[in-house]
């Protein structure tokens, strides 16, 4: 099944590539900023990108941010069992480590881990999603070797209306969630509030016979894994007739989440805080300064049974300066400087618990004719492995009929994080190098009114990358090669929206030892997915299939987890102005399968959603 879809799906791009129409495209490009750190749009992007929207969302009705973003290209997970376990994401064949997660701007992800806790958000507070695939160091330093993901929350209406939405839903094992918001402004406000809460009894995180030496979950605990999550948003802002914008966020995420895993604990309790705030304003027609400042808080608490063992706390402090230069028509030159300060408490002990980072960047963007150009420069002072100078170049040429062919070239790194270099019992290892990466692109895509396709081709080469060998213990491997292929086709067809990702890759240890030739851990050679939807009137039904390869879940490749495809299908109803029901069936075939050795996923789940948003 498995090779009769990625068959299925790289004929349609390949279908796309020979339908040549000489129509222009209908629709208005999307908007993007992660790419570039300024506003354009996606057809001008010159890297692989996607972008959901809010519409997307409630289209497609996940229940996760893992639901929503596994299967783009590039992009997969590995879940220790069910909703509200710790995850994992793998962005073209990178580290979990090697994503830069961003939250209105501000980056967000432990210091003692590195790694961002993607099964910890909620879907109910994001407007937005901007995923850039590529390194990305030369524009945001350490942290961004495989991509960035920029989340955008929900800001009010600005039609001088007070708006309130609220969200119910039922479903398998218990699981409830509800939220309620307020927004609203006029042509230069806005603002929203929102509060939400999630719940399920969930599965049993870690299958029964998990007690192996150094593998699983080292004990047997065959009970249900219940997850509970409450959040809250507050958003708000301003625009002066001048241009001057004013905006902040502070965005909060209370998680409680039993696990399998005494008698190192069991249940975890964890806090996700982010608060930033934005100015710009126009000292001249032809300069932009933007100034932000932001703090990312993660506090974890761990107990088993219910008794006490460990905290965690880390908190990130940090400042931009941006300044956005109009040399020309079609010339924008990019300044600026960020700072940032890690900071670890525990109560488990480091060696070292805080470093700071400053980077300076500079980023020429230049259109001539049909050509485009960028090129970007960034120097980071890191206080405990010195000084790194990372860079990117890119070039794209515009065709006829919509046609785009680009290249790219960057350089990335990544720091050891605390845990890496300092973790308590002999797991630390604090010889540890930084990593570094370079990567080359070359991309061909196209957009027509009705379908749109690309394809995407690249190889990165990461040095000293950091990863954990059979005792737990994190090492440097001297060379590791990741080369890969991104296809995308959309269209509308009969009413029929179809929206089909290909992923092949092959993430690959080269330091020559005794794992050389092997996958790196938990990333599949090759995913796909399908999402297909229409409306009848007030009615809607849709489905998604998510297939992918097998991977191995340790360096030396012995602990094999099989591919697997799912199906979800899923329906909604407008039954009166601003009334929606929606129904899910998600792994509608009930496939058992794994993405971490011995950790369960859910199988055949239900949901039923009743949604309220005026002038939706």
């Amino acid at each position: 099944m498995n090779k009769a879809l990625l068959a299925a799906a790289l004929c349609g791009c390949v279908f796309a590539a020979s339908a040549a129409d000489a129509k222009e495209p209908a629709t208005l490009s999307p908007v993007l900023v992660t790419a570039t750190r300024t506003a354009i749009t996606v057809d001008d992007a010159l890297s692989s990108v996607s972008v959901i929207t809010r519409e997307d969302i409630e289209r497609l009705q996940p229940v996760s941010l893992i639901d929503l973003l596994q299967g783009l290209p590039g992009v997969s997970f590995a879940q220790a069992g069910g909703l509200g376990q710790q995850s994992s994401l793998f962005l073209r064949g990178t580290n979990s480590s090697h994503t830069l997660l961003l939250i209105d701007g501000v980056r967000v992800g432990t210091v003692s881990a590195g790694i961002p806790a993607f099964d910890q958000l909620s879907l109910d507070q994001i407007e937005r999603i901007e995923v850039v695939r590529g390194p990305r160091s030369s524009l945001y330093g350490a942290d961004a070797i495989g991509g960035v993901i920029q989340i955008f929350t929900r800001h009010g209406r600005q039609d001088g209306r007070l708006t309130p939405s609220l969200r119910l839903g039922v479903g398998s094992r218990g699981y409830a969630d509800g939220q309620f918001g307020l927004s609203g402004g006029d042509t230069h406000a806005w603002y929203n509030f929102s509060v939400g809460g999630q719940y399920t009894r969930g599965i049993n995180a870690c299958r029964v016979g998990a007690a192996e030496a150094f593998a699983g979950c080292f004990v047997d605990e065959p009970d249900r894994d219940a997850y509970r999550n409450r959040n809250a948003l507050a958003t708000a802002g301003y625009r002066w007739d001048n241009g001057t914008e004013l905006a902040a966020t502070w965005l909060r995420s209370a998680g409680h989440v039993d696990f399998d895993g005494a008698p190192y604990g069991n249940q975890n309790h964890n806090l996700q805080q982010v608060a930033g705030a934005r100015l710009g304003f126009d000292p001249l027609a032809s300069w932009r300064v933007t100034l932000g400042a932001g703090q990312s808080l993660d506090e974890s608490r761990t107990y088993n049974d219910g008794v006490f063992l460990r905290y965690g706390n880390s908190r990130r402090n940090q400042a931009s300066w941006q300044n956005d230069l109009s040399l020309a028509e079609n010339q924008l030159l990019t300044l600026g400087v960020d700072w940032q300060q890690e900071h670890l408490s525990s109560d488990t002990g480091y060696l070292a618990s805080s470093r700071d980072d400053t980077g300076g960047y500079a980023q020429y963007q230049g259109s001539f004719g049909r050509q485009e150009v960028q090129l970007s420069l960034r120097h980071d002072d890191n206080q405990q492995f010195g000084g790194h100078t990372t860079g990117a170049a890119a070039w794209g040429y515009a065709f006829d009929h919509g046609l785009k062919l680009s290249a790219s070239w960057g350089s990335a790194f990544h720091a050891p994080t605390f845990n890496d270099l300092y973790y308590p019992f002999g797991i630390g290892n604090p010889d540890l190098k930084p990593e570094t990466s370079r990567s080359a692109e070359l991309g061909l895509a196209q957009k027509q009114a009705g379908w749109h396709w690309a394809l995407n081709a690249y190889q990165t080469t990461i040095e000293q990358l950091i990863a954990l060998d059979a005792n737990y213990f994190p090492r440097n491997i001297s060379h590791a090669r990741i080369r890969g292929i991104e296809a995308q086709f959309g269209t509308e067809l009969a009413g029929w929206q179809l929206e089909s990702y290909l992923t092949l890759q092959r993430p690959l240890n080269r330091d020559g030892g005794a794992n050389d030739g092997h996958l790196l851990p938990r990333r599949p050679e090759r995913t796909v997915r399908l999402d297909l939807d229409r409306h009848f009137g007030a009615f809607g039904v849709g489905a998604s299939l998510l297939a992918a390869g097998p991977r191995y879940d340790d360096l030396a490749n012995l602990h094999r987890l099989g591919g697997y495809a799912t199906a979800d299908l899923r329906a909604s109803y407008a039954f009166a102005p601003g009334w929606q029901l929606e129904a899910r069936l998600a792994n509608a075939f009930d496939r058992r399968y794994e993405t971490v050795y011995y950790f369960n996923q859910p199988g055949r789940s239900w949901y039923l959603t009743v949604r309220y948003a005026p002038g939706s």
